[in-house]
């Protein structure tokens, strides 16, 4: 991406900190009774958990999910060869005013350039969306994914990848109503016929990673979103308690939570 544009330093206030010490991090549940069904009394401890997650965090990480590694090992594999195609290459599959599904390099967040480049796809085949907010516009807009010719395994990963995703995601859906005092299937029912994407990110190595973001400041406005985080990490979420911005710890093989804006208005 070449050497810094100012199109990408951030203010100073919201500029990368150094980190000194690990900080206590966000939750940590573990779903070995979600998956393994186990007695009431397990599944009634989950749901206390991850209504807590959610009141005091947003956020909360996940292990013992039910996805296999393998699904995520060949996602990543996947990605990685995509990101290491020529520019040439992967702008072929570029996203455009039509189509806002596939490769794009240029996305701003709180008008600051980020420092990544994403890899965007639906999971319905196809998508059908209004073609405008406007309540009396009737016209609909068709959205297709776009895959690289020479890297077929991309799709197939990335097809597989989101069937797991979207499993977590209806039991998850399904504890946080449980948490809510709501029937089991308040939110999911409501989400049955979701518009959900899969995006894939590459944040590439920066000559000056203290006056840069990756993604800068902002709020999910879905249901829910499923992270899955690498080794390297860089994440953070700020803490209702004191609107502290906290380090997320890379947990091997786990799943980061975010609780979006829309669970709110759902409810």
């Amino acid at each position: 991406m070449g050497e810094v544009d100012p199109a990408f330093i951030q203010a100073l206030e919201h500029q990368p900190k150094i980190i000194i010490t690990e900080a206590e991090g966000i939750p940590l549940i573990d779903l070995s009774p979600l998956i393994s069904c186990n007695t009431e009394a397990e599944d009634s401890s989950l749901v206390a958990e991850i209504g807590d997650a959610c009141k005091n965090w947003g956020f909360f990480q996940v292990i013992n999910h039910g996805v296999p590694l393998k699904c995520r090992e060949k996602i990543e594999s996947a990605a990685r060869k995509f990101f290491g195609l020529s520019n040439e290459e992967k702008k072929k599959v570029s996203r455009n005013e039509v189509n806002p599904l596939g490769y794009y390099d240029t996305e701003h967040t709180k008008n600051v350039r980020d420092w990544k480049e994403v890899f965007d796809l639906t999971v319905k085949k196809p998508t059908i969306i209004p073609s405008s907010h406007q309540s009396d516009d009737k016209e609909l807009n068709q959205l297709m994914n776009q895959w690289p010719e020479d890297l077929p395994e991309l799709k197939e990963a990335c097809e597989e990848y989101a069937e797991e995703m979207a499993k977590l995601a209806f039991k998850l859906l399904e504890f946080i109503a449980l948490s809510l005092g709501l029937p089991k299937t308040r939110l999911s029912g409501i989400f049955k016929d979701h518009d959900s994407f899969l995006r894939l990110n590459h944040y590439p190595p920066c000559p000056a990673p203290h006056l840069v973001l990756g993604v800068g400041r902002h709020k999910d406005p879905n249901a829910l979103t499923i992270l899955g985080q690498d080794e390297v990490g860089g994440l953070e979420v700020k803490r209702k308690a004191d609107g502290e911005w906290i380090p997320v710890k890379p947990t091997p093989n786990a799943y980061i939570i975010n609780v979006g804006d829309l669970i709110q208005v759902q409810i």
